[in-house]
């Protein structure tokens, strides 16, 4: 039933992030337990573990596999906040002049995003979709904003929810406005993320959305993930800070990018 209401590319999606979930769970893992943990046969465990190896996913071992170095460790949502908190605070103060009373507008996960949200709760009339587990919370007094968490499966590190079942969800909607942040982003490839899950469901925020905004303090500039969500023409508008790169900037305004640069914090702001 579940192969033939999912495409089974998405299948494939969800079983190779589960297989680097639990590799990054017990570090090394044989063949066997892998094929327990997703519960499909071990001829097939051993073909994502192949492939997956030559995307760098996994590093092979004797009957198994261990999760590649690089993405050993994925930082927790309170991990995040601690990092460039002031200059997050200004990319929301500047994407808060995007937004207008009556606008319906979905926003990704994230701590910039939520930073925004905290902009936005004395709006009227105002709709907001969300994937984040934490953005409906600052909404619970507010009386002029109605808000719509998708359904989805949680992912605790970011605080959200991913999956077909968010992405169905938000195929169903036409948004005015998206705002995302993701992992890394760069002229060459856009904007990326470290999930393959995340990654879908980002793609699926920004193809709801009439119009997009990236927020990505600049510590997001120039960096690349795993996972491509978008290439850099689906990104018209980015917000970032003082800080970026502006080498990669200038990059980005070549390729029709138009660059936001948010006033930055004094140094004791962060």
């Amino acid at each position: 039933m579940i192969a033939a209401r999912y495409p089974s590319a998405m299948l494939i999606v969800e079983r190779r992030q589960r297989i680097l979930d639990v590799a990054r769970a017990r570090g090394t893992v044989s063949a066997s337990e892998l094929a327990a943990a997703v519960g499909t046969s071990a001829v097939t465990i051993r073909r994502d573990i192949r492939a997956m190896a030559a995307a760098g996913q996994l590093q092979r071992t004797r009957g198994g596999a261990m999760i590649a170095p690089a993405l050993a460790h994925e930082p927790s949502s309170q991990e995040k906040a601690q990092v460039s908190a002031g200059e997050k605070a200004a990319i929301a103060e500047l994407a808060r002049e995007l937004v207008h009373d009556g606008d319906s507008i979905i926003l990704g996960p994230g701590t910039t995003t939520l930073a925004l949200a905290r902009l936005l709760v004395q709006c009227h009339g105002l709709t907001i979709v969300t994937t984040s587990l934490l953005i409906p919370a600052v909404f619970a007094r507010s009386s002029g904003v109605e808000v719509v968490l998708t359904g989805g499966t949680i992912r605790p590190s970011i605080d959200a929810v991913v999956g077909p079942a968010a992405d169905r969800a938000l195929r169903a909607m036409c948004a005015d406005h998206a705002f995302v942040s993701g992992t890394g982003l760069t002229a060459a490839r856009g904007l990326t993320t470290s999930n393959l899950l995340v990654s879908a469901t980002d793609q699926a925020i920004i193809d709801a959305a009439r119009t997009v905004t990236v927020l990505a303090d600049h510590t997001k500039i120039g960096r690349e993930a795993m996972f491509q969500t978008v290439g850099a023409e689906r990104i018209p508008t980015l917000i970032t800070d003082a800080r970026a790169d502006p080498e990669e900037l200038a990059r980005f305004r070549d390729v029709g990018i138009d660059v936001r640069v948010a006033a930055g914090p004094s140094p004791d702001e962060n």
